[in-house]
């Protein structure tokens, strides 16, 4: 069991003394869910079947956290949360070796109420390689360059509710786009990336949701697609207008929507309906975009779904049911029960989907009319040790984040 007490020590178990980039992958994975917000990964050499001889290095971290790794040339992005959610932190690691680089605490309060399983720094940063975004709810959103040089922080209310945050930032242009949904006030904020200043500012309902948005390029117009308690929104990244609302079922939205072609896809978060719509419309559009509506009675779905050519696949939180299909129609294709719960989102890459269960087991599937279980990957973790983040593609590399200690898998 990893000791609580440490700060930060770094073991280092080199398999390579390669590059550790291949010009086969992303150099840089900017944010949630990847370059395309979609979990989706150009790489064609990503391990797929691994153990502890693969582990290149492992760093234990700061404090806990349930930030995705964000990568930007040589260097890895996190965040994390300590004295009991009190003290926010970001941090920059080295890409080759994982050894701290710079840590800063970027806000020291009186935290607010979260849920066990959010703790307090679920939300991953974003970079476009000259600002660093990190976002912390209560805790405020802060801006870095890239070597720890804090640029502005902002305060953006209490978030009450006893759920915490969990949205996280995105870039468009000079703006930073903040979902702040809480079940006190709530909105979604444009602010200038350099200065923190709010550019535009609408007001979102009262109500749970904690998904990040979606930048789509459409062939008349951007729109910044949001995920919601009643349904999906999407609005003006340039302006934060509203352009477009189509009402989805059983609440929460925490899911963030994913692309398929020319339509968005949606899961509610509760069981009920996964809905598809085509971007481009103005007022409520279930009755001129809806594309299709498929029932999901399987369980709470926390897990973003993914799509992988033709394929769409969503993994429910508990039982971990990992369910295919057809990603035009929304067709049931078929389904295979997963070992354990899954709060991580997938990615996908070469065709194959990763998915990690709270005990640090790694699931590749191949999608397809009958879904392939590819692989179940173990290595020796902690007990103590919850893993909730999305896997992080990185060259030839995955880094896989617990909430206490980072790995690279090579």
């Amino acid at each position: 069991m990893h000791c609580r007490t440490l700060r930060f020590i770094v073991s280092v178990m080199v398999l390579s003394l390669g590059s550790f980039c291949s010009l086969r992958g992303e150099t840089n994975w900017p944010g949630w869910r990847g370059p395309f917000g979609t979990g989706a990964s150009q790489a064609i050499d990503l391990p797929v079947k691994w153990n502890d001889s693969n582990v290149r290095w492992m760093v234990q971290l700061p404090g806990q956290g349930q930030s995705s790794p964000v990568v930007w040339e040589d260097k890895i992005f996190l965040t994390a949360a300590d004295d009991a959610g009190g003290t926010r932190i970001v941090m920059g690691l080295d890409r080759a070796t994982g050894e701290l680089l710079w840590q800063d605490n970027a806000w020291t309060g009186e935290p607010e109420r979260t849920h066990p399983m959010n703790m307090f720094a679920s939300a991953t940063c974003a970079t476009d390689g000259e600002v660093l975004i990190a976002f912390f709810g209560r805790g405020g959103i802060h801006a870095y360059d890239l070597a720890g040089k804090k640029l502005w922080s902002r305060d953006l209310g209490l978030f009450k509710g006893p759920w915490g945050t969990a949205a996280s930032p995105i870039i468009f242009g000079d703006l930073v786009i903040q979902n702040c949904d809480a079940e006190g006030k709530s909105s979604i904020i444009g602010l200038d990336k350099r200065t923190g200043k709010t550019t535009w500012e609408t007001p979102r309902d009262r109500l749970r949701g904690w998904s990040t948005p979606l930048l789509v390029d459409g062939p008349e117009r951007t729109e910044v697609v949001v995920n919601g308690e009643q349904g999906v929104t999407a609005y003006d990244p340039a302006t934060g207008e509203q352009l477009w609302f189509c009402k989805g079922d059983r609440g929460r939205g925490t899911p963030t929507v994913t692309r398929h072609e020319d339509i968005l896809i949606a899961v509610s978060g509760r069981p009920g309906d996964m809905f598809a719509m085509r971007t481009g419309g103005s007022g409520i559009v279930n009755a001129t975009h809806e594309v299709w509506r498929t029932s999901r009675k399987a369980g709470r779905d926390l897990p973003s779904p993914i799509v992988v050519g033709d394929y769409l696949v969503v993994v429910s939180l508990r039982p971990g049911l990992a369910t295919c299909y057809d990603a035009a129609t929304g067709t049931e294709l078929d389904k295979t029960r997963l070992d354990g719960n899954f709060s991580a989102s997938p990615i996908s890459a070469n065709g194959l989907i990763y998915i990690p269960n709270e005990a640090g087991d790694a699931f590749v599937l191949k999608p397809g009319k009958k879904l392939e279980v590819t692989a179940v990957n173990q290595m020796a973790v902690g007990d103590d040790e919850i893993f909730r983040s999305s896997i992080t593609p990185s060259g030839n590399e995955l880094l896989i984040r617990s909430d206490r200690v980072l790995y690279c898998i090579r």
